[in-house]
């Protein structure tokens, strides 16, 4: 059999298409902390890391990205084409860690914030998890009351209030009963779009600021999240100011440590103009992520001879602002949701026996 080649192309490499886990990564960006704080090169390092990881996705990618940073890919590069798998600037982080000397300090005060994140997601999950079951099975039998009993109840009550108005709250039940299947479409469709936009904006920098703008709007849960970018940026600083870095490098890396476009986008401009000769006091006033405490413990800092000491300060203070803004998180999101659930219940109940209050007094 004679085969004739017409094209030949090059395959494109396929990337991950999961993140791994968090608790996963954590392990991992601290075995990775440990072995280069004993010296070893990073490469090198790698590969000893891949041969103790258990999960065979994980080490796949490890022994990738060792085997591009051997043949001279930049480390930024190499985990950017895996942006799926790993966090989003964790690359960048790598980077400036490398380029500062405080490799290990980094990856363990980023150990230290996810935990931080980490606990944040749980204490949401567990103020929700409780009412979100109480409210699925809820859902579950109103949709069958609207669908089978409601119809019939509509007519029994009209017979029983002929000529007589019908409340407001029970009107919309009514409606909701002829419109069930289209209500749960509708919502179905629109968990669907949200699903695809959160996706969409994941993708490209200006999404990522845009959803980080949103979040930080929301009360308790946005200072939360603020408080703990900027403790990791403060963290970031000090370490780049003891690997002697300027000013102006040291606000770029520190804000691409942190993880957030906001700080990236506000440091950025910053920095030229600090570059410039500008007072960083000045060039911040515009500031709405960067607070002018931060920059003013900058300047205070560096006419003192003091900066160092300033921005470790600055750090554990906003890690303790953020380790707070959960216990605040804890001890409201879960009765606001009881609220929620027994107020969707009370309208139900409502809607069945106010008019049954209003065809007695008729009959009366």
């Amino acid at each position: 059999m004679q085969l004739t080649v017409n094209s030949v192309e090059k395959a494109k490499a396929k990337r991950p298409k999961t993140a791994i886990g968090r608790n996963e990564f954590m392990l991992f960006n601290q075995q990775l902390a440990s072995i280069t704080k004993a010296g070893i090169p990073l490469e090198r390092g790698l590969r000893e890391l891949a041969n103790d990881i258990a999960s065979r996705k994980m080490r796949k990618l490890v022994e990738e990205i060792a085997g591009e940073l051997e043949s001279g890919v930049g480390i930024e590069e190499a985990f950017e084409k895996r942006r799926k798998a790993f966090p989003h600037l964790y690359g960048r982080i790598l980077k400036a860690g490398i380029e500062t000397g405080r490799l290990s300090e980094m990856l363990t005060s980023l150990n230290r914030h996810l935990e931080i994140t980490n606990q944040t997601r749980r204490i949401i999950f567990e103020a929700v998890s409780y009412p979100a079951v109480i409210f699925v099975l809820a859902a579950i039998i109103m949709t069958g009351v609207l669908f089978f009993i409601i119809p019939m109840y509509e007519e029994v009550l009209t017979d029983l209030l002929e000529g007589y108005p019908v409340n407001v709250i029970t009107r919309c039940f009514f409606v909701m009963s002829h419109n069930v299947l289209g209500f749960w479409a509708g919502a179905g469709v629109l968990i669907a779009v949200l699903i695809f936009l959160f996706t969409t904006l994941s993708s490209f920098a200006e999404g990522r600021r845009f959803k980080e703008s949103i979040l930080l709007r929301i009360p308790v849960l946005g200072r939360v999240y603020h408080s703990s970018i900027l403790s990791k940026m403060a963290e970031a600083m000090a370490m780049m100011v003891a690997a002697g870095c300027d000013m102006p490098a040291c606000l770029k890396l520190s804000a691409g440590a942190s993880g957030s476009e906001r700080l990236i986008a506000e440091s950025e401009p910053i920095a030229v103009q600090i570059e410039q000769g500008k007072n960083i006091l000045e060039v911040g006033q515009f500031c709405s992520v960067i607070p002018r405490l931060f920059l003013y413990s900058i300047q205070l800092g560096a006419q003192r001879n003091e900066l160092q000491d300033n921005l470790y300060s600055l750090g554990q203070m906003y890690a303790e602002q953020a380790r707070c803004g959960q216990s605040r998180l804890q001890a409201v999101l879960l009765p606001i949701m009881l609220v929620v659930v027994g107020g969707f219940i009370l309208l139900a109940i409502l809607a069945m026996f106010l008019p049954i209050m209003q065809s007695v007094s008729c009959l009366s």
